[in-house]
């Protein structure tokens, strides 16, 4: 209930993405009822939709470790769905630019809330496969779209200016679906405990115990120690800033090189991969999705198959490897695709083995951004990497691509191959030397929460902190 209520969000994501990059060149037709030009689909509403997302990363990101993680990824995707539904019922550009600002409003704030959820509540044995496999879920969602979009683009099927509508309103129809899993995905239990709901939280594991132990037929070992902690129901910004960027300079660093290596390659490559096939192999804009489904199942394999190795060879060699491979792998397409090797189909090859190991990376960086830092900052942390690092390569990338591809010279759109792959190179030799290694420890052991008391005292934070429901200061202690 937990991995499909809360993972499919990168279905929803997948599918955003990928109907827009197959349906660009459908849209910037003339009939096709908007006034539009490819290139302004694949650059500017694809920043502005990527704008959005860091916004709403941001935005909902301290909110969601102020509130809650439930309240927030409820609130996250009626954004989500209400900004798609009328991004299908563009009549003009401005319009079709602002709600996707607003589809990506949505989906950042998503980011941000399910993260924080997934890592609080999935066994540390088992927490960077199941991180990597729910992450790399989003490639689903590309699939989907990508097939969708060859029924949605055939004008036999449907007019030129109704089938791309249909393509994110099916959007919208996934979504409410998982709105109703989602009810029923419980809360935090760690943000319960240190927000002042002691007893909720132990009421919640302790029915998760029981189950367990009946389907089982056998009891649980007991917990392998416990912290008492500083109850709290918020932490300003200024203590976040402080214990991210001061408290942990190295894991800061990381963290912003994972997400701006991958943001770049992802954000230019697959919001323009639709436009290259186009341009320059002359493939028929109702066949890209095919191309795409593809490389879209090789994103999926590299996930699902490497995401055992970051809980049992770790997370060091995993991370920095995935990145490096990637990187050089890349280096070698752009070789063949300036030297006119390839065709339709070998560009998608190379592309699909590349995205194999790209696609692990990547879905690490939000593993280990939302691992590496103290529960109370959890959510703020992924929403500030995730929105720093995606507006470096996430913005910029679409942009510069979009002017790159759309010129026809290869030499422009090699140019933007070497520098994903210089930035993905550069973020694997970051993490050799500063990833943490996180496999098979709690998330208290890597990073210490702000309100442990020591001797008394809350550590790094401030004793004196906002009273309990009793209106009193609380505290708390809870097996580990």
């Amino acid at each position: 209930m937990i991995v499909i209520g809360l993972g499919t969000v990168w279905i929803l994501d997948g599918l955003e993405v990928t109907i827009v990059g197959n349906v660009a060149g459908r849209i910037a037709e003339e009939g096709s009822g908007l006034d539009i030009s490819s290139a302004q689909i694949t650059g500017m509403a694809a920043a502005l939709y990527v704008a959005g997302a860091c916004s709403g990363a941001l935005f909902f990101g301290w909110l969601t470790d102020r509130y809650g993680r439930k309240k927030l990824f409820m609130v996250t995707l009626v954004v989500y769905l209400a900004a798609t539904a009328l991004t299908a019922l563009s009549f003009e550009t401005w319009w079709f630019f602002l709600f996707r600002f607003l589809t990506g409003f949505g989906i950042g704030g998503e980011y941000a809330a399910i993260n924080s959820a997934i890592d609080e509540l999935i066994p540390s044995r088992y927490r960077g496969r199941v991180d990597l496999i729910i992450n790399g879920s989003y490639w689903l969602g590309a699939i989907g779209g990508a097939l969708l979009s060859i029924v949605m683009l055939d004008t036999d099927i449907f007019p030129k200016d109704l089938g791309w509508r249909l393509s994110f309103g099916l959007g919208v129809v996934l979504g409410l679906v998982i709105l109703l899993v989602r009810r029923h995905v419980p809360e935090s239990p760690r943000w319960q405990f240190i927000h002042g709901q002691g007893e909720k939280a132990d009421a919640l594991v302790s029915s998760a115990e029981r189950e367990i132990e009946k389907e089982k037929g056998e009891k649980l070992p007991p917990p392998a120690g416990e912290i008492t902690i500083h109850q709290r129901k918020s932490i300003g910004f200024g203590l976040i800033a402080k214990t991210v960027f001061r408290g942990y300079p190295r894991r800061a660093v990381l963290g912003l090189s994972l997400f701006v290596g991958q943001a770049f390659l992802y954000n230019a490559i697959t919001f323009g991969f639709g436009t290259i096939l186009i341009t320059f192999f002359d493939v028929p804009t109702g066949s890209t999705g095919y191309y795409f489904a593809v490389i879209a199942a090789g994103n999926f394999c590299g996930p699902l198959l490497l995401g055992p190795l970051f809980d049992t060879v770790g997370r060091r060699i995993m991370i920095s490897s995935t990145y490096l491979l990637s990187g050089i792998l890349l280096f070698g397409t752009a070789y063949l695709f300036d030297r006119g090797s390839l065709t339709a189909t070998t560009m998608t090859v190379c592309w699909c083995v590349v995205l194999f190991f790209a696609s692990a990376g990547a879905s690490s960086a939000y593993l280990t951004v939302s691992e590496i830092f103290p529960m109370e900052t959890r959510a703020m942390a992924i929403a500030f990497f995730y929105a720093i690092g995606t507006a470096a390569g996430g913005i910029s990338g679409p942009l510069l691509f979009a002017n790159l591809t759309e010129s026809g010279v290869v030499g422009d759109t090699v140019l933007a191959f070497q520098i994903g792959a210089g930035l993905m190179c550069a973020a694997g030799l970051v993490a050799a030397f500063l990833a943490v290694k996180a496999e098979r420890r709690s998330l208290e052991d890597i990073a210490e929460p702000l309100s442990v008391v020591h001797g008394g005292s809350a550590g790094p934070a401030d004793p004196a902190g906002p009273a309990d429901p009793a209106g009193t200061p609380g505290t708390g202690t809870t097996g580990a």
